[in-house]
């Protein structure tokens, strides 16, 4: 069994920054991919970024168009921590961000992820 718990959601205004964090425990993760995903009042949850790694070091990561650029996925391996560090927000970045995990290689199928945390609400003003 896994564990997520994210945190460092809150309100900012439209150019701010927030840094999500995700807390995992119980499994191992050398060989495991972290995505965040996040869901809008009324819409399908969205992929976010996905940080993939092998042989315990950060291999690549991947980003939804539409945080390309503002967002970025980093992990601490000792903490057992993913980032997502987010500038540049803008109002339609307003959703609950959810981290989650799986073996293998990152995707942006939300249901090829094993393991999801409880979500973080990020609300951003204009």
């Amino acid at each position: 069994q896994v564990q997520l718990v994210e945190s460092g959601g809150g309100l900012v205004q439209a150019g701010g920054s927030l840094r999500l964090s995700c807390a995992a425990s119980g499994r191992t993760f050398s060989s495991y991919a972290m995505g965040w995903f996040r869901q809008a009042p009324g819409k399908e949850r969205e992929f976010v970024a996905a940080i993939t790694w092998s042989g315990g070091m950060p291999t690549y990561a991947s980003y939804a168009d539409s945080v390309r650029g503002r967002f970025t996925i980093s992990r601490d391996n000792a903490k057992n921590t993913v980032y997502l560090q987010m500038n540049s927000l803008k109002p339609e970045d307003t959703a609950v961000y959810y981290c989650a995990v799986r073996p293998g290689y990152g995707t942006m199928v939300a249901t090829a992820y094993d393991y999801w945390g409880q979500g973080t609400q990020v609300t951003v003003s204009s």
